[in-house]
């Protein structure tokens, strides 16, 4: 029987010029962020900018757990209140006809553990997730490379993106019609057109899991949201079309995932530090640790869903210790994501807070 490596602070390898490239990554994005800044006239995420829908549910800690998976905030029994955000991951607000990767993010809110450095006075455990089990780049260096390509198309006028955006659709289902996935085709908006509630979302990160390692997934299970896997969404003259199919779906019949662990069990097979690494399901499955349901609700309306989704931000290190973000890319991530929510505050004159129940969302 194979069992979990054990979490150990050796187990990440901080790179000698890695301070230099997350300045490097800052840069890009405080780039993104004024560019958008400049021509909405408001303050966006510097990635993920635009959503597609604002959910609140409950996540349910599955009973009976294991001692390999009762770790964190599943050690116990216990039901938390939640809400996601789901979007796509460009830095400027998009017509949809430009198919990009779908984000998914989740504030589990109120939860009991000692919390992450500069997350001390906050009491959710955000997780975001990205519909693709692997990251674009191996290391910080890589993504810093991505970042500035992507920079460089912030500005650039949204028709060339969608007619560039339906040319690499064509090139992304041709390679996956012989097996092949290119994160990168994807990143530049060659994507599947797919409906974002059928999705399993990854976070093709590895987390801290209270004694063990363990990548995250999110998994939709109820048969309304099944039944959507793979459905391409009709985008045509239809800026908002995402925002439109989720809102209806989530009306009609609300939705039901698992949120899953992977736990790491070969550091070599399964590095920390290069997340283009799939690990293996066949050595070490996802298994379920909690049930996230989500009632029948409207997920956007205009004129009340944009300043929720102002006031709300994701951040991995927000959260508690028993789940430190680990590697390059998450290290990246810690002061890149503070910074960003902070240049919203400031330009929108909007104080970026952690909700604490679900009333505190709806009272924005």
């Amino acid at each position: 029987m194979t069992h979990p490596v054990r979490f150990s602070p050796s187990v990440e390898q901080v790179k000698p010029d890695e301070a230099e490239t997350i300045r490097g990554l800052e840069e890009q994005l405080d780039s993104i962020q004024q560019t958008t800044a400049q021509d909405y006239k408001t303050g966006f995420r510097a990635v993920h900018a635009k959503a597609h829908g604002i959910a609140i549910g409950r996540l349910t800690v599955t009973a009976g757990l294991p001692p390999d998976l009762a770790q964190g905030i599943f050690s116990h029994p216990a039901s938390f209140d939640a809400v996601i955000r789901i979007s796509t991951n460009a830095g400027d607000v998009l017509d949809d006809a430009i198919a990009l990767p779908r984000g998914l993010a989740l504030k589990v809110m109120d939860v009991p553990g000692d919390r992450l450095p500069g997350s001390e006075g906050e009491t959710s455990q955000d997780f975001i997730m990205v519909n693709g089990p692997v990251f674009t780049a191996p290391d910080t260096a890589a993504f810093l490379k991505n970042l500035k390509l992507l920079a460089k198309t912030t500005d650039v006028a949204e028709g060339g993106k969608k007619v560039l955006s339906s040319v690499l659709q064509g090139v992304n289902a041709a390679l996956s019609a012989v097996g092949y996935e290119s994160p990168t085709i994807q990143q530049l908006g060659g994507a599947p057109q797919v409906h974002p509630l059928g999705e399993t979302y990854y976070s093709q990160t590895p987390y801290r899991f209270g004694d063990y390692i363990a990548k995250f997934s999110l998994v939709p299970v109820a048969a309304s949201l099944t039944s959507l896997t793979g459905v391409k969404i009709d985008v045509t003259d239809r800026p908002d079309a995402l925002r439109e199919d989720v809102s209806r779906a989530l009306i009609e019949h609300g939705g039901e995932w698992e949120l899953r662990v992977q736990l790491n069990t070969d550091l070599d097979k399964m590095p920390v530090e290069d997340s283009t690494v799939e690990w293996s399901e066949d050595e070490s499955p996802f298994v379920t640790v909690a049930t996230l349901e989500i009632e029948p609700q409207i997920s956007w309306q205009h004129g009340t869903s944009d300043p929720q989704d102002d006031a709300l931000s994701f951040n991995i290190w927000r959260g508690v210790t028993a789940h430190q973000p680990l590697g390059n890319i998450n290290r990246a991530r810690n002061e890149t994501y503070r910074r960003s929510a902070a240049f919203r505050g400031r330009v929108n004159g909007c104080p970026i807070h952690d909700p604490r129940t679900p009333q505190d969302i709806a009272a924005e």
